[in-house]
């Protein structure tokens, strides 16, 4: 949800793949755009299987960069996108596009951006970002804070926050989603101390015992919503998918839950046994669409 990438046309960008359907051939498939991040992943997959399964539409999974998803739903090449972060973090992409989409609903509330400790670093001696201009913190940290993909938006948040804070004696560690895990599962099996850059949901918080340390100055934004966006008269052209995207809702907890158990199994696996664990829930998302 965070990268940053030159805007590319949408035909280069895209990667699609359609998610297998028994429905009639003539219906057109609904269009649902994400990133390739685990929170997207599960809620597309999710709504992906529900809207086959249940309200017996065809649906195709397209899969793309962040601007070229607004671009795609602002053009109508896509139908829908489900994870527009929102009011700070996509802040750029939506102010292009605000005119030529609706906004269906809210996904999921207080998501959040921050750098993250283990829980085993005691509370007095890192609570705040302030605490990291102490002496022997920074030594025990080696001046490091581990970051994520360099175009992300996390990361250009981040280099702020070492400017906010003067810690000059710091550096951001660009690498990767994937190379900021490594480096976090190494630090925890050694109780080793480290700060991470990290956002919610993410299925690390339900692997690892982390907290989030505290940032006054809120150099790294406050909590967001995650926003379902779609194109212009994709509600009159579908209103019962669309009436079933605005119902759709999930804790963040339960989404960070699903998301470690598709770590551990694979999404198609964590969203089948999603559906079966959460019938109440999924009933009220589908109403009388279904």
């Amino acid at each position: 949800m965070f990268k940053t990438l030159a805007t590319l046309g949408l035909a280069a960008a895209l990667v699609s793949g359609a998610v297998t359907s028994t429905m009639a051939q003539d219906a057109k498939p609904v269009k649902i755009g994400w990133g390739a991040w685990s929170d997207a992943e599960f809620v597309t997959k999710l709504a992906a299987k529900l809207i086959e399964t249940k309200l017996n539409q065809k649906v195709e999974l397209v899969q793309a960069d962040v601007a070229p998803l607004y671009q795609g739903v602002a053009r109508g090449d896509l139908d829908t996108m489900m994870m527009a972060w929102l009011p700070q973090t996509h802040a750029d992409y939506y102010a292009k596009v605000k005119d030529k989409v609706d906004t269906l609903g809210t996904i999921y509330d207080g998501a959040k951006l921050g750098w993250a400790v283990p829980d085993y670093i005691p509370a007095d001696q890192i609570s705040s970002i302030e605490d990291l201009k102490k002496a022997d913190v920074q030594q025990k940290l080696s001046g490091t804070i581990q970051g994520i993909d360099p175009g992300a938006g996390l990361t250009r948040l981040s280099q702020k926050a070492l400017t906010d804070y003067g810690l000059d004696g710091y550096k951001l560690q660009i690498s990767s989603e994937a190379g900021m895990l490594t480096t976090v599962d190494r630090a925890m099996r050694g109780e080793k101390w480290f700060v991470a850059t990290a956002w919610s949901p993410h299925w690390m918080f339900g692997k690892y015992k982390l907290r989030y340390i505290d940032d006054p100055k809120k150099s790294l934004g406050e909590a967001e919503h995650v926003d379902i966006l779609a194109r212009k008269d994709f509600k009159s052209d579908n209103p019962k998918v669309a009436a079933f995207l605005s119902r759709m809702s999930l804790p963040i907890p339960d989404l960070e839950a699903a998301m470690f158990a598709a770590q551990e199994t694979s999404y198609d696996q964590a969203v089948d046994k999603y559906i079966q664990d959460h019938p109440d829930q999924v009933k009220s998302w589908i109403g009388d669409e279904g």
